[in-house]
């Protein structure tokens, strides 16, 4: 009688660890809602301490600002924390590097910002009659750069695009696939979706990220997405990553 050949299963390869002693936490997207990112940050601390001692990390993904009504708060916030521990991280998101450019001059930029959400980062820097009633782009360009602190700005452009924590990679949108990691760009790493979200092969790292809203975690063989969709009236979510374990925390 004919068989065919036994072919071995090869079994999937382990998950990504974290170095030994260190717990991470990774935020999605807060988009101004500086009330959810209070809320999270008490659980992800009370998280960390009702565990054994582990050095702590903690990573934001990207894109604080925009379409929430406190994106000044959150910029504050976030600049603090990253200020007074070296153990705490934050990655540029697509909607920082817009709001980078039209502080700059960038008239198109300034177009595309006022329609993702910018009208709401400005207003909680008490920017709101001006939006529509300055004389020219040029004339609120020059209101917002009088009254967003240079402080904010300079922490915003001192963002970089990728932090890694053992066998992950926290980005804020994702990677190409098929280009190696050292080689990444940056308008990936802010900007894709399908080309990443499609991919189900092995990226080199475990990526970790945001950027796409979902109405949960989207937990992949070779990714997961936490922006839950804070700025829509959904959840703002943390993943804990400690050795081989991951876990989720969400507000909202």
């Amino acid at each position: 009688m004919f068989r065919l050949p036994f072919k071995k299963r090869v079994p999937p390869p382990p998950p990504p660890m974290i170095p030994p002693g260190v717990r991470a936490y990774a935020i999605g997207d807060v988009h101004g809602r500086a009330d959810l990112l209070d809320a999270l940050l008490d659980d992800v601390f009370a998280d960390h301490a009702r565990r054994a001692p582990a050095a702590l990390r903690l990573v934001f993904l990207g894109d604080l600002i925009d379409r929430g009504p406190a994106s000044r708060e959150v910029v504050e916030r976030v600049r603090d924390l990253v200020a007074s521990d070296d153990r705490v991280s934050c990655i540029t998101g697509n909607h920082e590097e817009v709001f980078l450019l039209a502080l700059d001059g960038d008239v198109e930029a300034l177009g595309m910002f006022l329609r993702i959400g910018g009208d709401t980062t400005l207003a909680s820097y008490g920017i709101v009659d001006e939006i529509y009633g300055a004389g020219s782009d040029a004339e609120l360009i020059d209101i917002m750069r009088a009254r967003v602190p240079a402080d904010h700005v300079d922490f915003l452009a001192g963002l970089g695009d990728r932090i890694e924590i053992g066998g992950y990679l926290c980005v804020h949108a994702g990677v190409r696939p098929g280009v190696p990691l050292d080689a990444q760009q940056p308008a990936d790493l802010r900007w894709i979706r399908q080309p990443f979200l499609d991919h189900r092969g092995a990226f080199g790292k475990f990526i970790i990220h945001g950027h796409t809203p979902t109405g949960e975690v989207d937990v992949q063989p070779n990714r997961i997405g936490i922006d839950t969709g804070a700025a829509y009236g959904g959840k703002l979510t943390a993943i804990g990553l400690e050795s081989m374990q991951r876990w989720f925390l969400s507000v909202g």
